[in-house]
């Protein structure tokens, strides 16, 4: 691995191979690096370079330095070619776990019908890494974490009772839930599980979070900014009545439209210093997924030549959709009425490449695996939350961390 990639230039490589039908099978069963949404997958192998760290501005700074120093060869021109990192960052800069920026050795990448190797750090011309069998079947049990749904409750009223004193307008209030997989496990089946059950979602492993999220938190292509603002869940209906009426519910919702509004105004705050004819829709939509109704509303706009999506990144984490509103009132009280660590959970996970484009989302819907020694179990964490706003229930919002958690605890078993 490179030591200092800005003083020794990393050097990329990349040339088109016939089409890869699965590009998962090439990652490492034990800790695979995948970044996939509708077939259109990155998969990482190797670190030619490493920034360990928890702040988005000090990371992006570090990739700025690093692709301005790079030699890069790519003729074939298409997101995720040429030089890339692969990143995840905690949800809060204090946490125990360290994010940052890796930077593979090799990368395998399909877009459409069109697939490539991208060789970093190495000479030659870049081949496909072999496929590796998936290991046998396995699956792992997920029980009560540190904050029990009893707890969680309690933790809602607190949260209500500083609304209701004007600390807060919504605070967002995870819980956990804990377990353990054999050991050994080839996750590569967990990652390939999620993407075929939920192809619309941001499929994702990056340093042992394994994860399926519906929240864009931006991408950049081209100069062109977008992002998807999900705030207010609906859990889908038994049959066709049941589902419509839960989605009407949901788009009639004045608490869970009030939620949303705070989710879309602190991302349009946040981005139009960096960009140009930033433009929202006026109104949100039902956004309609294997597990849930979400409310969504879509933001386009130009990117300013300076700035890179790991800037937008920065200015955006956390949204009010993951923490609450005002941003630091939230995040202190997150901090007083959650008795663990979040870690990477509800931080920015994604990609970036040389001139700055990349696909960034919010790691939901996610397990955190490892670390673990030789023979002994994998210890597995999951969190998932309600954003807390004046008028929410206890119990409904308890119920609904519950359809959150499904798609990892569906996957596990």
């Amino acid at each position: 691995m490179n030591p200092d990639p800005t003083r020794v230039p990393l050097r990329a490589v990349t040339r088109e191979v016939d089409t890869i039908e699965d590009a998962v099978a090439c990652a490492a069963p034990a800790d695979p690096l995948v970044w996939s949404r509708r077939g259109d997958t990155l998969v990482g192998g190797g670190a030619a370079a490493h920034f360990p760290g928890s702040d988005p501005a000090a990371t992006a700074q570090w990739w700025r330095r690093v692709s301005a120093a790079a030699e890069i060869d790519d003729p074939v021109g298409l997101p995720g070619t040429g030089l890339v990192a692969f990143g995840a960052l905690p949800f809060d800069p204090r946490s125990a776990r360290t994010g940052g920026l890796i930077v593979p050795s090799v990368i395998v990448g399909r877009r459409g019908d069109r697939s490539w190797v991208t060789r970093i750090g190495e000479t030659g011309v870049p081949t496909l890494p072999p496929a590796t069998p998936y290991g046998p079947h396995w699956s792992a049990t997920l029980g009560p974490g540190t904050l029990t749904p009893a707890g969680y409750q309690t933790a809602v009223r607190a949260a209500l009772d500083a609304i209701a004193r004007g600390d807060v307008g919504k605070v967002v209030l995870a819980r956990d839930l804990a377990g353990s997989a054999p050991a050994a496990s080839d996750l590569r089946r967990l990652v390939r599980a999620l993407a075929t059950a939920y192809p619309d979602t941001w499929t994702f492993a990056v340093a042992g979070l394994i994860g399926a999220s519906p929240e864009t938190l931006v991408t950049v292509s081209g100069g062109t900014v977008t992002t998807r603002v999900l705030a207010g869940t609906a859990a889908r209906g038994a049959d066709a009545d049941e589902d419509t009426a839960a989605s009407l519910r949901l788009a009639t919702s004045a608490k869970d439209l009030d939620e949303h509004q705070y989710a879309v105004h602190s991302v349009l705050t946040a981005l139009r210093p960096f960009t140009n004819a930033l433009v929202a829709a006026e109104e949100p939509f039902a956004l309609k997924l294997p597990n849930v109704w979400h409310l969504a509303t879509d933001a386009e706009g130009t990117l300013d030549a300076a700035s890179s999506a790991l800037d937008l990144v920065g200015a955006l984490h956390p949204t009010a959709a993951v923490a609450g509103t005002p941003t630091a009132a939230a995040r202190e009280l997150i901090g007083r009425l959650e008795p663990f660590d979040r870690g990477c959970y509800s931080g920015p996970v994604g990609w970036i490449d040389a001139n700055g484009d990349g696909e960034w989302a919010i790691a939901l819907r996610c397990a955190q695996f490892g670390p673990s020694g030789p023979g002994e179990r994998i210890p597995v964490v999951a969190h998932a939350g309600a954003g807390i706003v004046a008028g929410s229930d206890p119990e409904t919002e308890m119920l609904e961390t519950r359809v959150k958690f499904r798609p990892v605890v569906d996957a596990l078993a």
